[in-house]
């Protein structure tokens, strides 16, 4: 009993400033539906924010590495972009940025990328270990904190008239290791709140966060970018500390830190499936955080995880280069300009939010995460062909070709980095350890953003030879992402014919998922 109340007393010291001072004003304490919607909106916007930050890069490429054959588009009225139409013209970036505007500026950039995406990529690993082991508010915080303060730092190049590489390296690499800390920490935040039910749609939707940050991230950096490239990322830079500060104040990070668990045990005839947290906690002996290697070895990890390293390349490769490229392509005969380029590439990621909830929708409805995300993959390939071929045809074709394609690259690529690892997180193997959904994101997540490292890497050489190698890369990774995951969607479709020739189960007896399929 003192013990208890030790513990109890203890995860009251950490509930957050923001949550007392609320409580305070409010005089009494904050309901378990108000931190779950509280938890929704700021992990959200945790996320959007590192993807913000994350996006500017692709926005100023053009900006550091000019073209030769940079021209404005002319937009007829009725279009939106039409108020970028002459934003270009007043600025004076013909000149480019040393050392970016030489002939292998196009493969330094592409060398940017890598060390961001690379650094992103082995800290993710660490991040998710950490993140099962420490307060995830505090790892959160740090992460946007840091994030903010490098992200502005590459801006800073332009105030202080850097033109060493390596400075920017190392601002990139200093930047992508603070934004290792997010996704492990928001995933497992999200999974000590909300349960089982309709768990695809629900993160498909809350996953729209990572296109929203693209969104904000392109519209922010291309508007700041007649002021100056250093605006473009010294304003998302701004902007993630300010979320990040309010993380700190006001993110609950699970029930028990907030004292609310007891009160949820005395309701349980009241719960339903979404109060009902991801893990149970059985006993302190299964809290005990997984081990790296016991976290690869759960069925279905390292399939997914590999999978998701060709779903990034493609996905990444798109995040990192499509503005360029479109900037770069004539559509209908004339070029745009570079803040025009980066505005229309949203509609990118604007399919990217319908993908994610229809992945995440059609996986639940068929209980089958493996065959979706195939199904996914395999239907990417003859988008990405069509964007090629006919992208450029006018600009309504590009813009139902590139939301198409958005919508089928980023569908898998949501449904695994959420979905999926919570499912694998919560695997039945694990037997009710609440301590492996981070590890089990991060690894999932981690060999994903190694792909996403690869693919921006390997645009910058290739598309300074030819894009259609470029597109050919791509479709042949779409077409291994689907390959990966053969087995598994060979067992789920065999788990479906044979419950479908079982006999109807007793009224009590629980349906078997299919999505986290044990070893056979």
């Amino acid at each position: 009993m003192g013990s208890s109340s030790h513990q109890k007393g203890r995860m009251r010291t950490k509930r957050p400033l923001g949550i007392q001072l609320f409580e305070c004003v409010r005089g009494s304490p904050i309901s378990f539906r108000s931190c779950q919607a509280l938890v929704l909106v700021l992990t959200f916007l945790s996320y959007a924010s590192y993807h913000a930050t994350r996006k500017t890069t692709s926005i100023v490429k053009s900006v550091l590495d000019p073209k030769t054959n940079l021209g404005i588009l002319h937009w007829p009225s009725h279009l939106y972009l039409q108020n970028l139409k002459g934003a270009e013209n007043n600025a004076t970036f013909s000149s480019g940025w040393a050392p970016f505007n030489a002939k292998d500026g196009t493969a330094l950039l592409g060398e940017i990328d890598l060390a961001f995406l690379g650094v992103y990529a082995i800290g993710m690993f660490f991040a998710g270990h950490l993140g099962d082991r420490v307060d995830l508010r505090i790892l959160l915080t740090i992460g946007m904190i840091g994030t903010g303060l490098f992200t502005a730092a590459f801006g800073a190049g332009y105030w202080f008239n850097i033109h060493n590489f390596y400075y920017f390296l190392g601002m990139q690499m200093m930047a992508g290791l603070f934004q290792s800390s997010g996704w492990p920490s928001v995933v497992a935040v999200v999974g000590n709140w909300f349960g089982k039910s309709k768990r695809g749609l629900i993160m498909g939707i809350w996953n729209a966060h990572t296109s929203v940050g693209n969104i904000s991230g392109s519209l922010i950096a291309a508007a700041m970018l007649k002021y100056g490239w250093s605006w473009s990322f010294a304003v998302p830079g701004i902007m993630i500390a300010l979320v990040g500060l309010t993380v700190f104040l006001f993110l609950p990070v699970s029930p028990d830190v907030i004292g609310i668990q007891e009160d949820l045990h005395l309701k349980d005839s009241e719960k339903t499936d979404m109060d009902t947290p991801l893990l149970e906690r059985r006993s302190e002996a299964k809290d005990k955080a997984v081990g790296f290697i016991e976290a690869w070895r759960i069925p279905g990890v390292a399939p997914f995880a590999l999978c998701l390293f060709f779903c990034k390349l493609v996905a990444y490769t798109f995040l990192y280069w499509l503005p360029f490229y479109i900037s770069h392509t004539a559509i209908g005969g004339q070029y745009l300009s570079d803040s025009s380029a980066g505005v229309l590439s949203t509609l990118f990621d604007v399919g990217g939010v319908v993908g994610g909830i229809l992945a995440g929708h059609i996986s639940d409805h068929l209980d089958a995460r493996a065959l979706t995300a195939a199904s996914f993959t395999f239907s990417a390939i003859p988008a990405l062909f069509f964007y090629r071929i006919y992208g450029s045809v006018s600009l309504t074709w590009n813009i139902a070709l590139m939301f198409v394609t958005g919508m089928l690259v980023n569908g898998p690529y949501a449904l695994i980095t959420t979905a999926v690892s919570a499912d694998l997180g919560t695997h039945s193997s694990l037997n009710g350890n609440s301590r492996a959904l981070a590890t089990v994101t991060a690894i999932i997540d981690g060999t994903g953003s190694i792909g996403a490292a690869v693919g921006p890497l390997l645009t910058g050489y290739i598309s300074a030879r030819s894009w259609s190698a470029v597109f050919t890369m791509l479709m042949a990774s779409a077409l291994v992402a689907g390959l990966l995951l053969t087995r598994l969607v060979v067992a789920e479709v065999v788990a479906k014919m044979e419950s479908r020739r079982a006999p109807a189960p007793a009224a009590g007896d629980l349906p078997v998922s299919t999505t986290t399929m044990d070893e056979p």
